[in-house]
C-alpha cells in the first residue's frame, strides 16, 4: 500500500500562485509502474481530475487547467507536484493527490490510493 500526504494549499488571490506537493511512502515498487494525478472537489461537486502524469512522464490536464497549472514528479523523491497559477476563484476546491497503476489513476474509482487533501482557496 502507498501512502500519500499532501502539502502547500492556502488561500490565495485572484491570479495568483501556488504549489502543491504529494510525497508518497510505503511499498512504492509494488505500485510500479505508478501514474500520479491531482484531483479537486469543490463544495457541492463530485470530485474531478485536474491533471496526471505516468511514470514515464506523459501528462494530461482537464480543459478548465491547460496553460495555467503544470504537473510534475520527481521519482527519486517519490513526490508528485502541481505548480498552479493564474489561479481564479472557481478553482477553489480540495486537491487531493492520487495515485494508481498506469492510467487507471484518471478514473476515480480504480484510484489505488488517495492523500488526505489540502485546501485551496481562491479569493476575487
Amino acid at each position: 500500500q502507498v501512502q500519500l500526504v499532501e502539502s502547500g494549499g492556502g488561500l490565495v488571490q485572484a491570479g495568483g500562485s501556488l504549489r502543491l506537493s504529494c510525497t508518497a511512502t510505503g511499498n512504492i515498487a509494488g505500485a510500479n509502474p505508478m501514474a500520479m494525478a491531482w484531483y479537486r472537489q469543490a463544495p457541492g461537486k463530485q470530485r474531478a481530475l485536474v491533471a496526471a502524469i505516468t511514470s514515464g512522464g506523459t501528462t494530461n490536464y482537464a480543459d478548465s487547467v491547460k496553460g495555467r497549472f503544470t504537473i510534475s514528479r520527481d521519482n527519486a523523491e517519490n513526490t508528485l507536484y502541481l505548480q498552479m497559477n493564474s489561479l481564479k476563484p472557481e478553482d477553489t476546491a480540495v486537491y487531493y493527490c492520487a495515485a494508481g497503476r498506469n492510467l487507471r489513476v484518471v478514473i476515480p474509482t480504480l484510484v489505488d490510493s488517495w492523500g488526505q487533501g489540502t485546501q485551496v482557496t481562491v479569493s476575487s
